[in-house]
C-alpha cells in the first residue's frame, strides 16, 4: 500500500506591523488627497479583514510610494504655501493702530462699547464690558471681562489674567491693537 502526503502549504498569519504599515500608507494617502473618503474607508476594512500578504500588498498598489525627495519637496512646498499668510499678518502687524497704555492708577481701565467705559471701543465684535487693563506693581495685566467674543494676547485667547507689555498685539474682538507706553516727558 502506497500512501501519498500532500503537504499544505499555508501562508504565515499577516503580522500587526504588515497591517499598520498598510494602514499607515492609506492614512497618508487620504492626507495627501490621493483616496477619497469612501475608498479610504472601504480600503481600511478591507486590511484589516485581509488574511494575505497579497490583499494587503493590492489595497496600496496604486498608491505612488515615498521617492527620495518626496518628502524634503512635500516639506518646501507646504512652507512656501505659508509665505504669504506670514507675510500678510507682518504686514498688518507692523500697521495696527497703537493702545497707549494709561498712567498707572488704582482704578483698571475698563474697556468695552459701554459709554461709561474708560476706552469705548464701537464696534459689534466689543461686548459692552469686555476687558479691563489695570497696573500692578511695575506690571500691566489684562483680563477678559466675560465677553462674547473674546480678548487675545499675541494671538492666544486670554483666559482670567495675563501680563501684557509694550509692543503686545491685544484683541478685542475683532479690534486690533498693538500696545503702546506713553513717550517720557523730558524734565521741566
Amino acid at each position: 500500500m502506497t500512501s501519498s502526503f500532500e503537504s499544505h502549504t499555508y501562508p504565515a498569519r499577516l503580522s500587526d506591523a504588515q497591517r499598520d504599515r498598510v494602514l499607515g500608507a492609506l492614512r497618508e494617502g487620504a492626507a495627501q488627497g490621493k483616496l477619497s473618503h469612501d475608498t479610504f474607508m472601504r480600503r481600511m476594512e478591507l486590511a484589516l479583514t485581509a488574511s494575505r500578504s497579497e490583499q494587503l500588498d493590492a489595497l496600496t498598489a496604486d498608491l505612488e510610494h515615498e521617492g527620495r525627495w518626496s518628502r524634503p519637496l512635500f516639506r518646501a512646498v507646504s512652507g512656501l504655501s505659508g509665505f504669504p499668510e506670514r507675510i500678510r499678518r507682518a504686514w498688518r502687524a507692523e500697521r495696527l493702530p497703537k493702545l497707549l497704555l494709561p498712567a498707572p492708577s488704582p482704578h483698571p481701565l475698563r474697556i468695552g462699547r459701554d459709554p461709561g467705559n474708560g476706552l469705548r471701543l464701537s464696534h459689534e465684535t466689543v461686548s459692552r464690558a469686555h476687558a479691563e487693563l489695570t497696573a500692578d506693581g511695575g506690571l500691566w495685566v489684562l483680563r477678559d471681562l466675560g465677553s462674547t467674543n473674546g480678548t487675545c494676547v499675541n494671538g492666544q485667547r486670554v483666559t482670567g489674567a495675563v501680563p501684557v507689555r509694550e509692543g503686545d498685539q491685544v484683541s478685542f474682538g475683532r479690534m486690533t491693537f498693538r500696545l503702546s507706553a506713553p513717550a517720557l516727558r523730558p524734565p521741566a
